[in-house]
């Protein structure tokens, strides 16, 4: 007998909850894993998307919300207040779905590290050394950056101790030429990378940190139609409608310049809460999504990879459960109005 069916039959032959007992998920889930989530709230508003989902997420212990800088010439935010306009973004949020005051939201710093030793000082990086250091629980910690990488490397330069006491979980880097190829009129260097070329030189090639990578490749792949966001999201109440409106008017806006989007759009920040919250109930792992272990190459100063023999094992997803993602998150929106 499996170690599984074994457990499943003594919740059978011993049941933990009585007829009377509500089943409600506040009564039946229970964090499994604390978090720290990393974003640019100010730009792309696949970010909003994704803490939306993440907060909604009982088996979630969220300790952090950090509001991150772009890249100094980004078109979403060219001011000098980036990661300060990313927190009153998370802040809205929150408000619209009545959770403010509920999670801290810390701004990072509103620029990259000089280089990839010189860590920044910030808020963001005394909570995520704070959170790593603690030994008064024993649910690990992840750290979820769907930006760039400043606060996290900045946090394991300041106290290298806290390297093998989290895992992070990264949206970002270019595709690997052995596992797929980049995009048609791709950018280089990748976005999330570019945001801060010398933090992910710190975190790839000077770190040990636990690392579980979604490249572009993965990330392309939770593409979200319109008429999803009509049906699925824009009904579910103020939170639901919230999200829609921030999504259409940046559609809008993009038209201005015209450009055209199509009928979908690329919320590729959400498998941060895929490889997370919605792992495998025994053996908890995010069992749905494929990955493939490699040696952690070097970044270049061009943003690109260079072969390392010798790179500690991170994990790089390349087929994620976009169903899986979408489909709770629908419903916890739904639950939720």
């Amino acid at each position: 007998m499996t170690k599984s069916k074994f457990l499943l039959l003594l919740l059978f032959v011993f049941p933990c909850v009585s007829k009377g007992q509500s089943t409600t998920a506040n009564k039946l889930i229970s964090p499994r894993i604390r978090v720290i989530i990393d974003n640019d709230f100010g730009g792309d508003p696949d970010g909003l998307f994704a803490l939306t989902h993440l907060v909604l997420s009982p088996s979630i212990e969220v300790r952090g919300i950090i509001g991150s800088h772009l890249n100094a010439n980004d078109g979403f935010d060219k001011s000098k207040t980036q990661a300060d306009n990313a927190v009153k973004e998370a802040t809205k949020l929150l408000t619209v779905l009545k959770l403010k005051d509920q999670f801290p939201v810390t701004a990072g710093s509103n620029t990259g590290m000089v280089n990839d030793t010189t860590p920044v000082k910030s808020k963001a990086v005394d909570l995520i050394i704070k959170e790593a250091s603690r030994t008064d629980t024993n649910l690990p910690l992840y750290v979820l950056c769907g930006a760039g990488l400043t606060e996290i490397a900045s946090a394991v330069l300041t106290d290298p101790k806290i390297a093998d006491k989290l895992t992070l979980v990264w949206i970002g880097g270019p595709e690997y030429i052995d596992l797929a190829l980049p995009p048609p009129n791709y950018s280089s260097p990748e976005y999330n990378l570019n945001i801060d070329i010398p933090a992910a030189r710190a975190v790839f090639n000077h770190s040990q940190l636990k690392l579980w990578q979604i490249p572009r490749d993965g990330y392309r792949q939770a593409i979200l139609p319109y008429s999803e966001l009509q049906l699925k999201i824009k009904p579910q109440g103020e939170a639901g409608k919230y999200l829609a409106g921030v999504l259409e008017s940046l559609m809008a806006r993009i038209q201005q310049y015209h450009l055209n989007l199509g009928e979908t759009y690329i919320l590729g920040d959400s498998p941060l809460v895929l490889l997370t919250a919605l792992r495998s109930s025994f053996e908890a792992d995010p069992s749905s999504s494929e990955y493939v272990l490699k040696p952690c190459p070097f970044i270049n100063a061009q943003g690109g990879y260079d072969y390392n023999a010798h790179g500690r094992n991170i994990r790089v997803y390349r087929r994620l459960d976009i169903n899986l993602m979408f489909n709770d998150f629908f419903a916890k929106l739904e639950l939720n109005k």
